[in-house]
């Protein structure tokens, strides 16, 4: 198959393009700086020459937006919805004036769209939006309000012959530098790794394996489409997240963080709290219906493989995916 993958050079995009060509596929990378073979230039914003790539392809995997790794200020979230929405829109108007379109357009989204809780967790049928939470900051609302605007561009798209796919993904761990598996796994590795705030807020993730494994099982699959939860069936606290990562690593201790010590920590890593904060609890939902069967479902398991990893002790992400 030809894939096109519009922002498809962050860490996600990096983990799709490997896989998808080792398994054969033709992948072709809209970027603002391509610097390689496969990459093509695109603002993100208008139609150009780069809309010839998605005429005559068999599915495009939109994952373009700006990081969300980031301090949450005005400016930042005004990029954030702006890069999200107008790349959304401008890929759904080349869908549009194809010939020859996709038969699938996957849009990356995000499992932030729920709401922060603890008391149970959100599927794509009976989960709760948020938006509305009390004792959240206010602006914790408006990375929901993105995560709408995201979907609902390309909800809006008229694109009869396209299949469209929402991916709420939660945070994809992979062995990768500069991820946030290897983030995470810095941080423990200089004893900080304990429960932040209590601990209790929940985590959720997904396997870079399972990812791959999810991304191409929906491209299979006709007869899924609207939002789909890319995520583990076994989010956990995120103290119990921490330590099993500690036991992963084999450092015994990770010092607990209180919540200004978070921002502190935060605003030293130019990022923010609410990655740390807000309780994600996040399952699959419609995958575990449609009979996917996830490779690393639980955390411990997963957590011993991406040490592994990291320390090169494993072949490439597609050879593990055939294993």
């Amino acid at each position: 198959m030809k894939i096109v993958i519009p922002g498809g050079t962050g860490q996600v995009g990096a983990i799709l393009d490997r896989a998808l060509t080792e398994a054969g596929h033709e992948v072709v990378v809209l970027t603002r700086r391509p610097s390689r073979d496969r990459e093509v230039w695109w603002d993100g914003e208008h139609l150009g020459t780069w809309a010839r790539e998605i005429d005559g392809s068999d599915v495009v995997i939109n994952l373009a937006g700006r990081s969300v790794s980031c301090r949450y200020t005005p400016a930042n979230l005004k990029a954030m919805m702006d890069s999200r929405v107008h790349s959304a829109r401008v890929v759904g108007e080349a869908i549009a004036a194809a010939a020859s379109p996709p038969r699938v357009w996957l849009q990356m989204s995000t499992a932030t769209v729920y709401a922060h809780r603890h008391d149970a967790p959100n599927d794509e049928a009976t989960g709760v939006i948020g938006g509305a939470e009390p004792d959240v900051p206010d602006y914790w609302s408006y990375s929901v309000e993105i995560a709408k605007n995201w979907e609902r561009e390309q909800e809006r798209a008229d694109t009869p012959q396209t299949r469209k796919v929402a991916l709420r993904a939660a945070m994809v761990m992979s062995p990768d530098r500069g991820g946030v598996f290897d983030v995470l796994s810095g941080l423990v590795r200089l004893g900080l790794g304990g429960p932040v705030a209590g601990g209790a807020q929940y985590v959720s993730w997904i396997h870079d394996q399972d990812f791959v494994r999810a991304v191409e099982f929906l491209v299979a699959r006709d007869d899924i489409a609207g939002p789909v939860n890319l995520a583990a069936p076994g989010p956990l606290p995120q103290r119990a997240f921490m330590r099993v990562l500690r036991a992963a690593r084999g450092v015994p201790v990770g010092l607990p963080a209180t919540k200004w010590m978070a921002e502190l920590g935060a605003l030293a890593l130019r990022s923010d709290t609410e990655l740390l904060l807000k309780s994600r609890r996040v399952v699959p939902g419609r995958l575990l219906a449609e009979g996917f069967t996830f490779d690393h479902p639980q955390w411990p398991e997963a957590a011993v493989d991406l040490v592994r990893r990291a320390r090169g002790e494993a072949g490439s992400i597609r050879r593990a995916v055939r294993a």
